[in-house]
């Protein structure tokens, strides 16, 4: 059982969605957060909003020199979460490189700036503690999410191979997949999303998550069984499922 309550944690992605459903949570039981994201205005109109210790330090995780700079701000922490990601619903039929492009950079090499700018530290110290979000659609391609899926996927593969070089050291790595969330994001579905969970039923998982020591979890769990048993599906069965 990990033991959150006067710990310092960096959250990035912190103003919105899960992020903020997260930080409030957090906040509550006594944690000291770093709030970071692009819009300084939102950051500073949360941590006033919040019961504990928080700061605002605004950061472009597309820019490693913001990434840099903004860990530098951060100072020493406890844990780092990464919740930032961008996100349009897009058919390969349809490709837009831009979006796929940013998804990518955002979503997954952002989180590689981001831990790049902690990991070492914590590995010299030999504490520290990780926690990336991937998804479920990260589990296995699917339709619509030529940009995404493979973003998320991306961000899960770093989090096992993480955990593999950091099992025997005192610097912890957890991966939370959720499912849909009622989100500015997942508004851009024009489709029925089975298992929409809002923002602070996801922030309750993640939490949840923390404070074990579990690698872990995906969630809701019927939803997440789901994509579990997809994995094991031959090509043939799988495509003419989804596709």
């Amino acid at each position: 059982m990990r033991e959150l309550t006067g710990k310092r944690y960096w959250l990035v992605g912190a103003s919105e969605g899960l992020g903020r459903a997260l930080a409030e949570h957090l906040s509550r039981m006594g944690v000291e957060l770093v709030l970071s994201a692009r819009s300084e205005d939102r950051l500073k109109e949360l941590a006033e909003s919040l019961p504990g210790k928080a700061h605002a330090v605004p950061v472009d995780i597309s820019d490693t020199a913001s990434v840099t700079a903004a860990a530098e701000a951060a100072g020493q922490i406890d844990g780092m979460v990464f919740l930032a990601g961008v996100y349009w619903p897009l058919k390969a039929t349809e490709w837009d490189a831009e979006k796929v492009e940013a998804m990518c950079d955002i979503n997954f090499t952002g989180a590689a700036r981001c831990v790049g700018a902690v990991l070492p530290g914590m590995v010299a110290r030999d504490a520290g503690h990780i926690v990336l979000t991937g998804s479920l659609s990260g589990f296995r391609g699917l339709p619509g999410a030529s940009g995404y899926g493979p973003s998320k996927a991306g961000v899960m593969a770093m989090a096992e191979a993480m955990h593999c070089d950091l099992r025997k050291t005192g610097v912890d790595v957890q991966v939370a997949n959720p499912g849909f969330i009622r989100t500015r994001l997942t508004e851009k579905n024009d489709f029925n999303m089975p298992f929409l969970m809002e923002p602070e039923d996801a922030a309750r998982e993640m939490v949840e998550l923390m404070l074990t020591d579990s690698f872990k979890r995906s969630f809701p769990a019927v939803f997440a069984s789901f994509f579990r048993l997809s994995q094991f599906l031959p090509d043939w069965a799988y495509y003419r499922i989804f596709a």
